[in-house]
């Protein structure tokens, strides 16, 4: 496991102290030396994500490089070989690449509610993206914390992603999730790292609780998003596993339409929490079930959802 000594140097950035982790990288708080702000250094290195963690490292209350906490779940590695899938560990080359494509990703974007990248330090070492450090909790750590959680989070994210989708900068995040989600002091949400694109090499990184049918686009992210607000109202995920067999499909035959409803027989969250909207139920029934159901048609059910609240 890569670790860094408070207060080395790396490429002029003082490391101040570690923030959290994502697949196969390693977040650090840093302070620019040249600028005297302070910055996020994404350090890459090989040691794995997701479920590969839970066998590396001990679990902490405390985020440090040595465990890791209830408030992380990073992405894993999805290898796509003839129609068939695995989770596997990236190589330092795999993981060099991965930064690239982030950094190459990032790069297009602009917009104040996706983190910005500063500038990518790809060598052979210790390859690293210095991106803004965004003030603020994760979702992940707001939702932990009991505090509130507004369903104008999510509209805003949607609106977001909306507008990246239709000036060509973002045709989707991919890897939506509590813990890549940042509310800032003032409200205003920040989006993180978005999942590796997976076209040229067949391989992409996401995280399955919350994108189980490992989908390239816009709907991975819809829901995503119906997964997060069935999580916040019932305190626990829809899905357990992952349909691997007919993963990366949003559509197909009428033998993967009745494997797919299988799948999608997951416990109402009325049954779980009685409290729960009927209207708010049915936008998370179709966010995850309805193929057709997307972007724009997610913005104006929460739009009239919470026009009437």
């Amino acid at each position: 496991m890569m670790k860094l000594a408070m207060g080395e140097m790396i490429r002029g950035y003082r490391v101040d102290r570690f923030l959290g982790r994502g697949a196969f990288s390693s977040v650090y708080l840093a302070f620019d030396e040249r600028t005297e702000e302070k910055v996020a250094l994404k350090i890459g290195h090989p040691s794995g994500g997701g479920r590969q963690l839970t066998r590396l490292l001990e679990v902490s209350n405390q985020r440090s490089p040595e465990g890791i906490s209830p408030d992380e779940l990073p992405a894993e590695a999805v290898f796509f070989e003839d129609r068939k899938f695995r989770i596997d560990l990236f190589d330092a080359d795999e993981v060099r690449n991965t930064l690239r494509r982030e950094a190459e990703v990032l790069a297009t974007i602009d917009s104040s509610q996706m983190v910005r990248l500063r500038e990518a330090l790809l060598d052979d070492e210790r390859p690293c993206l210095v991106l803004d450090h965004v003030r603020g909790q994760t979702l992940r750590e707001k939702i932990r914390s009991l505090e509130g959680v507004h369903l104008n989070w999510f509209l805003s994210i949607t609106r977001l992603l909306i507008d990246l989708e239709e000036r060509g900068q973002l045709v989707y995040h991919g890897d939506l999730k509590p813990e890549n989600i940042m509310v800032k002091p003032s409200g205003k949400v920040v989006l993180l790292d978005p999942a590796m694109r997976r076209q040229d090499n067949g391989v992409m990184t996401a995280t399955p609780h919350y994108n189980p049918l490992l989908l390239s686009e816009s709907k991975a992210d819809v829901m995503a998003i119906g997964i997060m607000i069935y999580e916040i109202l019932t305190g626990t995920l829809p899905f357990d596993d992952v349909p691997w067999e007919y993963a990366g499909q949003s559509g197909g035959g009428e033998t993967v339409r009745l494997s797919l409803s299988y799948f999608y027989s997951y416990c109402p969250p009325q049954m779980l929490n009685p409290r729960t909207p009927p209207d708010l139920e049915r936008i998370i029934y179709r966010c995850i079930t309805v193929p057709t159901y997307g972007l724009q048609e997610l913005k104006a059910d929460l739009e009239d959802f919470i026009a009437r609240s």
